[in-house]
């Protein structure tokens, strides 16, 4: 059994959307041993850095929020994509060859899991390619860009997503993972009202497997 760690390492001076100070996370010492008897760490951070899911109040005004987290939908099977030959945005045209059914998460591996620093034209969903796949009823959607969309005026892709309820996992780190089946355990910091949370998420080999035989027998 193997598993993979897919979260972005936080750290001040990591990668952040657009390169943004305000995404930026702060650490500061609360407390240390010349003042106190503990050592205590504070952190600042925007709920959109590194590893992370959106929830739709992040793109639409009466969006749903952290309050509607279905940890169903994180804890499970997924299907990882190799798409690193590409050099844009996915399009549905990129999508129409892959197994990809009713229900699936899929995660898309591109050049970006490769990247240590903000790529402005990191590969994206394009539109087409979200309509394509919320025609196919997927479940959720992990991408390893910062963003799920880039450049598009009104941000379709979030919106078409959003709208069937089609979870969305931004800033994976797939470098190492082979294409393929994996079960993923995607754990979120509990946080109500937020359009928003940071995610610890890890895929592991052949455990979903498993878990049938053993429902199976």
């Amino acid at each position: 059994m193997k598993i993979y760690d897919v979260s972005m390492l936080v750290k001040e001076g990591m990668q952040v959307y657009k390169n943004s100070p305000n995404k930026q996370p702060v650490f500061s010492n609360h407390s240390n041993f010349e003042t106190s008897s503990a050592y205590e760490t504070n952190v600042k951070i925007n709920l959109h850095t590194g590893t992370h899911m959106d929830f739709p109040l992040h793109m639409l005004k009466t969006g749903k929020t952290s309050d509607s987290l279905d940890l169903h939908r994180l804890i499970t099977k997924v299907k990882v994509f190799d798409l690193t030959h590409l050099e844009d945005g996915i399009t549905d045209q990129d999508l129409k060859n892959l197994e990809i059914a009713k229900d699936d998460f899929v995660l898309f591996k591109t050049r970006n899991s490769f990247e240590d620093t903000f790529n402005f034209s990191f590969i994206y969903l394009k539109e087409s390619a979200a309509k394509y796949l919320a025609s196919c009823g997927i479940s959720g959607v992990g991408v390893d860009g910062l963003g799920v969309e880039r450049d598009q005026a009104g941000h379709p892709t979030h919106k078409i997503l959003m709208n069937q309820e089609i979870t969305i996992i931004e800033g994976l780190r797939l470098s190492q993972v082979p294409e393929g089946s994996y079960m993923m355990f995607a754990l979120p910091i509990k946080m109500p009202h937020v359009d928003a949370l940071l995610l610890s998420v890890v895929l592991v080999e052949g455990l979903y497997d498993s878990i049938s035989d053993i429902i199976r027998s």
